[in-house]
């Protein structure tokens, strides 16, 4: 395997500086029990991590779940660990049951309920986690941008906007003299790549935002877990896996038989390759990916120091354009 000392990423014109790979916080609480979920966040930050990303609402959907579990976790960790200055702690707003929408009474209850379950006096990004056209923007933007004034958010991001509306939220707080988002979470992988070209790498290359993509294996169709579609979509399957299978088509066997090709020539596991061709695209700042147990992390962990040859990067992407 070709590999580098990998580069730690600043988070756009923000001081918050990480390694380029955040660790998604979306199954801690759901299908990692808090156990689990601690020996992965102990795992992750001994092997090179130090972002973690998570939200309000991860994970009410999940039977007997009423929100904010995978927040409470990661605050019992940094309680117990004494490492809150070592990590970069990263969660949204707008889906928690309790806590839905932009309003500015709801983000600044919101807030402060995170702030509780995690355990801190700061969020170091906090995401608009997806856009509420029935709140005037204007009331959104000025309520973030309240929050990082008060030293409770060190940075803004958005989450699931659309281009249009993220170049409304800079308008916005350009003429009201409000502080500037620094980072963007969308959907994207390789073989879910409409950010190319729906107007988001656009606007994330003229605002400098710091692009971290989630979803970025696929449910984890991308490290190659799931090949056979009857299997995948089989009754009793994981909600991942039926989400995976939908991707099982000839332009999937396509992506998975590049996948294959460069995984192999570099002794690497196939989510390594496939994280490591996300963070060799222009705009991403580091992939967000998540670990059911540290079996799973260790390939994650493996995509920061794997450097792809610009014609390894041209020949997946060629694979997943087809």
């Amino acid at each position: 395997m070709t590999r580098t000392t990998f580069s730690r990423i600043r988070i756009g014109d923000s001081d918050i500086e990480i390694a380029p790979l955040s660790l998604g916080g979306n199954v801690f609480g759901w299908t990692a029990d808090r156990d689990a979920s601690l020996e992965v966040l102990d795992a992750f930050l001994e092997g090179g991590g130090d972002a973690v990303d998570t939200a309000d609402g991860y994970a009410h959907w999940a039977p007997g779940n009423a929100g904010g579990e995978s927040e409470t976790i990661i605050g019992e960790w940094l309680a117990a660990r004494g490492n809150r200055d070592d990590v970069v702690i990263a969660t949204k707003v707008s889906t928690h049951p309790e806590f839905k929408g932009l309003a500015p009474q709801n983000i600044r209850a919101a807030s402060e309920a995170s702030l509780r379950r995690l355990q801190t006096d700061r969020i170091d990004l906090y995401y608009a986690h997806y856009d509420d056209p029935q709140t005037p923007l204007a009331e959104t933007v000025a309520t973030f941008s309240s929050l990082v004034d008060e030293g409770k958010v060190r940075a803004i991001g958005l989450s699931n906007y659309t281009a249009d509306r993220i170049d409304e939220w800079f308008r916005i707080a350009r003429e009201g003299g409000y502080h500037l988002p620094v980072a963007l979470q969308p959907h994207y992988s390789l073989v879910e790549r409409d950010f190319e070209t729906n107007g988001l790498r656009g606007v994330a290359e003229r605002e400098g935002l710091a692009v971290f993509p989630y979803y970025s294996l696929a449910s984890g169709f991308l490290a190659g877990k799931y090949r056979d579609a009857g299997a995948a979509s089989a009754q009793g399957a994981s909600p991942r896996a039926e989400g995976a299978a939908r991707y099982l088509d000839e332009r999937g066997r396509a992506v998975l038989a590049a996948l294959d090709e460069v995984a192999a020539a570099h002794g690497a596991p196939l989510a390594t390759v496939s994280l490591a061709w996300l963070r060799a695209q222009p705009t991403v700042a580091g992939p967000i990916a998540s670990a059911r147990n540290t079996e799973q992390l260790r390939a994650l962990l493996a995509s920061l120091e794997l450097e792809l040859a610009p014609e390894e990067v041209a020949s997946l992407s060629a694979a997943s354009a087809a």
